[in-house]
């Protein structure tokens, strides 16, 4: 990618008035959105977007700058506008390379960017005819395509160098139901590193019929009840809770300017005992994963909090300098217009030793949770609320009456604490996280999860510090 100048010269000019850390990230990215409403292609956009990054950490201060003019004239310039910003007074001495590596990169059998248009659209429309043909009572159905091919470079002040070629794929349905007054919606997404390979084993009409029967039944479901009762998430319901009650609240720069509920709490019992949080980008080929983050740093299985007690948090390099932890592989930004900040890759509750089945059976009278929605938190105080998309009422250690409009509130920490039994399963689900006006790809995790007592409906007050968006 770096051919049309000479790294080390710009990072020695961005460090021309001191600075203890630069590097630059360049970015060249082409990507596909489709969408399709109403039962016609509403929206096509392709396009392609290069550009470069330069950032100067200095006095645990970030300067950055970036550009899509790639000469080396270019961004000598961009590198003097971030020179600009630093008064340490501490030139850099030399700059040169240490270390150059380029990332393996997942095994994709069909790249998107060499996938016709016209194939693309025509997996739009086989989902859209799917969905509408499910049954008289869909009066609207929206479908979502999205593909981007990313080759990232980034050298540092260290003498790093390394680069990477990322591949992502996003394929969604949103169904509406209505029968008489009764409107529900029902969503299905599928996504993650891979290319259009992945349509062999997901065909486009199972992600639209998903969607549809899941508005159908919950045509026919009661309002849920509400109150404090016992509660017990789907694996299938995905990983909502741990990415918004737990994973935000260990990204190190919320914890270190104590805006966490964790903070300072490393070494601390956070959780149950039979808790163990992960956050892990080297899954092969999921939404969150990379070999690399944004920052250079080797992507890794970071343990957030291990059999409850809490050992990191989620570093990028600033954060890292501050606190003197190492890096976890966690720094990342939504593209070279933006400067990486720690977040999350894919975060997951690891698997426990209870058997699925015995936890429904262990519960007398409560709700079970087979699908999540989206979410929010107060990181200060840990308390959030989640949607619940597809619930159930649970009698008699049984999964009975669908019900519809539930939410869970509650605390972060005490629902760590609280829960008491961990299956053996594991389901994903993925998202889009947003933080800082930055958007990046994640999935999140968990097995089959009791928790003895939650407020099922109601909302959370307090400002809210983190919020996530997941499709």
């Amino acid at each position: 990618m770096i051919d049309s100048f000479e790294p080390f010269k710009i990072l020695k000019a961005a460090l021309k008035n001191g600075g203890e850390f630069a590097d630059i990230y360049v970015e060249d990215n082409c990507n596909t959105s489709i969408v399709s409403e109403e039962g016609r292609i509403e929206k096509v956009i392709t396009g392609r977007d290069r550009g470069c990054g330069v950032r100067v950490i200095a006095n645990l201060k970030t300067y950055y700058a970036y550009t899509n003019d790639l000469t080396e004239r270019g961004l000598i310039e961009v590198a003097g506008i971030v020179a600009n910003g630093v008064r340490d007074g501490k030139e850099a001495g030399d700059i040169s390379l240490v270390k150059k590596e380029k990332a393996p990169g997942f095994d994709i059998k069909r790249l998107p960017t060499r996938t016709d248009l016209k194939e693309k659209v025509a997996l739009v429309n086989r989902a859209m005819d799917t969905a509408w043909k499910t049954d008289k009572r869909i009066v609207q159905v929206r479908v979502v395509y999205g593909d981007g091919w990313k080759r990232v470079a980034i050298v540092n002040s260290l003498g790093e160098w390394v680069e990477e070629e990322r591949v992502g794929l996003v394929f969604l349905c949103n169904a509406v139901s209505k029968d008489g007054d009764v409107v529900q919606t029902g969503y299905e997404p599928l996504g993650g590193a891979f290319g259009i390979e992945a349509f062999d084993e997901t065909p486009p009409e199972l992600v639209a019929r998903t969607a549809a029967k899941r508005a159908l039944s919950m045509l026919k479901a009661r309002r849920a009840p509400g109150g404090r009762m016992g509660v017990i998430l789907s694996s299938d319901a995905g990983g909502t809770m741990i990415h918004e009650a737990v994973g935000h609240g260990l990204e190190a720069d919320l914890a270190q300017q104590n805006l966490s509920v964790y903070s300072g709490k490393i070494g601390e019992k956070v959780a149950s005992p039979i808790i163990t949080v992960l956050d892990d980008a080297t899954i092969p080929y999921k939404r969150g994963s990379f070999f690399f983050d944004d920052e250079g740093v080797r992507a890794e299985k970071t343990v957030l909090v291990d059999k409850g007690v809490l050992k990191s948090y989620m570093c990028d390099r600033l954060n890292s300098m501050k606190s003197g932890h190492k890096p976890t592989g966690n720094g990342r930004r939504e593209s070279y217009h933006h400067r990486p900040i720690p977040r999350m890759t894919n975060t997951i509750i690891a698997p426990g030793k209870d058997d699925p089945e015995a936890i429904i059976r262990s519960l007398d009278k409560g709700l079970f949770v087979k699908k999540m929605g989206g979410g929010q938190v107060n990181t200060v105080n840990g308390d959030f609320v989640f949607e619940v998309t597809e619930g159930y009422l649970i009698e008699n250690g049984k999964i009975g009456e669908m019900v519809r409009g539930a939410t869970l509130t509650g605390n972060g920490p005490e629902v760590l604490m609280n829960i008491d039994m961990v299956g053996t399963d594991l389901g994903f689900s993925i998202g889009t996280c947003g933080k800082d006006a930055q958007g990046v790809p994640v999935s999140d995790a968990q097995p089959t999860l009791r928790i003895p007592e939650i407020t099922v409906g109601g909302g959370v007050g307090g400002e809210v510090l983190a919020k996530s968006t997941l499709w």
